[in-house]
C-alpha cells in the first residue's frame, strides 16, 4: 500500500501543478517568461545524504546525519514494556547539532554485552556462545526460532513504529535485530561453512519484515540484503561492505544480489545506504590507492545509487590530508540527490520553476517548498506555502515543472526578491540546498527573481 502511495506522490510531483496558499482565484496569467538559473555544485552536507560518522560533534568533514547502534535490552524491559530514554537521548543529542539520525537495534554485537532483553534470558531463552570476530564469549547469539523471542521482536517493532514513524529526528532506520551486528547473517554458522545454522527460517524472517513494513509508513527503512521476502516491500537496502564486496559478478556481492532478485531499479522509490568498508576508509581516496583490496568507488555509487555511507575515517582528528580531502568531498557529494532549478518564471501573480536532479538517486521524503518575498533589507515580508515537493524527481529525467499562484496585493510599492526554500522538518535542521549559484544569496533561500508591485 505504501509503495503505491509513494509512486502516486512522485507522479503527482511530475505532472501536477501545485496550488499555493493563500491562492487567488481568477483568470490564468499570461505565459510565464522563463529565465535560466546557473548551476553550482550543492554542498556536501545537504540533508539525508553523504558521508556520516558515528554519533558526535566533528569539525573535520561536512555531514548532516549521524550513526549509532542501540541494544534492544536498553529499551525493551518486558512483554509490551518499553523504556525509550536511551533512544530519546541519542536522538535529542544528534538533533541538537541540527542533524538527523541513522541507527539500528541489535541483539548480538560481537565484543559487546548481549542486547537480548533480560526478561527473555530469565525465561530461559537459549543462546550460543562463540569466539568469532574477536567476541571471545562476550556476546551470545540467541535462538532466533524461539517463539517468545519472535513474539517479542514483533511487539517491539509495532511499538517502535507507533512511537517514531515520521519523527523528524530520524533520517533512516536499518532493520537490525537479526544476526551478528544486526546484519541479518550468522556466518560462519550458516549451515554451509559450519553445520550449525543460527539464522531464523524464512517464515520468521518474513514475519519480521512484514511487521516492519506495516509499522512504518513515513520513516524510510533499509534491509541488509535483497531477498525474495523483501523485494516487494517498501524497504530499501544497505551495503555494509561498500566498494569492497559491492560489484558483480561475485554471487554474494551487493549489486549481484540486486540483479539476482530483480530489484536493480528499486532505488527509484526506496533508499540505498550502507558503510564504506572500514578497511578501506582511510585509503580508498588516495592517489594511487594503497588499499590491498577494494573496488572502484565511482562504479559502486553508479550501480547502487547509494544516498549515504558510514565513513567514520573522514571524521577522525586527522581526517583526510591534502588533495585526498577534496576527493573525499566530491565522493560524498556524488551520493544521493543533487537538485537544481534550471529555470524560473516569476511575476507578481505566479511563480513557476523547473527542477532537475543531477545526482544518482531521488530525494525520498515529502518535504514541502515555501516561497517568500524579501524587501531591500532582506526581510521576509510575505510567505506562500506551495504544496510543492521534490520527492521522487529522478536523476537524468526531464526537469519537473511546478507552478503556483501568489498574492502580492498586500505589499507596498517596490521591488521584492522572490525566494524558495525546502525547510527541514527538524527544528534547526540543515535545509535542503539547491545546486545553484543563487542558493543562499539570502541564508537558506534560493533566489528565483524579482517582482515589482505598483
Amino acid at each position: 500500500m505504501r509503495r503505491t502511495v509513494r509512486i502516486t506522490v512522485a507522479l503527482l510531483v511530475t505532472f501536477t501543478l501545485a496550488a499555493g496558499a493563500p491562492a487567488v482565484a481568477g483568470p490564468a496569467p499570461s505565459t510565464p517568461q522563463w529565465a535560466p538559473l546557473t548551476y553550482s555544485s550543492a554542498p556536501a552536507d545537504n540533508p539525508l545524504k553523504g558521508f556520516i560518522p558515528y554519533a558526535g560533534s566533528y569539525e573535520t568533514f561536512p555531514y548532516s546525519m549521524e550513526w549509532f547502534y542501540l541494544p534492544l535490552r536498553d529499551v525493551m524491559t518486558g512483554p509490551h514494556q518499553f523504556r525509550w530514554n536511551a533512544l530519546e537521548k541519542q536522538l535529542n543529542d544528534i538533533a541538537s547539532r541540527g542533524h538527523q539520525a541513522v541507527f539500528r537495534f541489535y541483539l548480538d554485537y560481537p565484543g559487546k554485552p548481549t542486547g537480548v532483553p533480560q526478561y527473555l534470558l530469565d525465561q530461559g531463552l537459549a543462546t550460543h556462545a562463540y569466539d568469532d570476530f574477536g567476541n571471545n564469549g562476550v556476546s551470545v547469539a540467541p535462538d532466533y526460532s524461539d517463539p517468545r523471542l519472535v513474539s517479542a521482536l514483533e511487539d517491539f517493532i509495532t511499538a517502535f513504529g507507533r512511537r517514531y514513524d515520521g519523527d523528524p529526528r530520524i533520517g533512516f532506520i536499518t532493520l537490525g535485530l537479526i544476526g551478528f551486528w544486526g546484519e541479518w547473517h550468522t556466518w560462519p554458522y550458516d549451515g554451509w561453512t559450519n553445520p550449525e545454522n543460527w539464522m531464523p527460517d524464512t517464515a520468521i524472517l518474513t514475519r519480521i519484515l512484514t511487521e516492519y513494513d506495516d509499522a512504518f509508513d513515513r520513516t524510510r527503512l533499509l534491509a541488509r540484503y535483497p531477498s525474495p521476502q523483501n523485494k516487494d516491500l517498501a524497504i530499501g537496502y544497505h551495503d555494509d561492505s561498500f566498494a569492497f564486496e559491492t560489484l558483480p559478478p561475485t554471487s554474494w556481492h551487493f549489486v549481484q544480489r540486486l540483479i539476482d532478485e530483480g530489484v536493480t531499479d528499486k532505488w527509484r522509490t526506496e533508499p540505498v545506504g550502507g558503510e564504506l568498508r572500514p578497511e578501506i576508509q582511510s585509503c580508498v581516496f588516495e592517489e594511487p590507492v594503497s588499499c590491498g583490496q577494494y573496488e572502484d568507488y565511482t562504479a559502486s555509487v553508479d550501480q547502487t545509487h547509494a544516498s549515504w555511507l558510514i565513513n567514520h575515517a573522514a571524521f577522525a582528528p586527522t581526517g583526510y590530508p591534502g588533495d585526498e580531502y577534496f576527493r573525499a568531498v566530491q565522493a560524498a557529494k556524488s551520493l544521493g540527490y543533487e537538485l537544481t532549478v534550471t529555470e524560473a518564471a516569476v511575476s507578481a501573480q505566479r511563480v513557476s520553476v523547473r527542477i532537475a536532479n543531477r545526482g544518482t538517486a531521488p530525494f525520498y521524503y515529502p518535504w514541502t517548498a515555501e516561497l517568500a518575498a524579501l524587501d531591500d533589507q532582506g526581510r521576509v515580508v510575505a510567505r506562500w506555502q506551495t504544496g510543492w515537493t521534490v520527492t521522487g524527481i529522478q536523476p537524468g529525467a526531464d526537469p519537473t515543472e511546478l507552478s503556483t499562484v501568489i498574492n502580492t496585493h498586500g505589499l507596498r510599492r517596490g521591488s521584492y526578491d522572490i525566494v524558495l526554500r525546502m525547510a527541514n522538518p527538524l527544528p534547526q535542521g540543515i535545509p535542503l540546498r539547491f545546486a545553484n549559484t543563487s542558493q543562499d544569496t539570502h541564508s537558506g533561500w534560493l533566489h528565483l527573481g524579482t517582482v515589482t508591485t505598483r
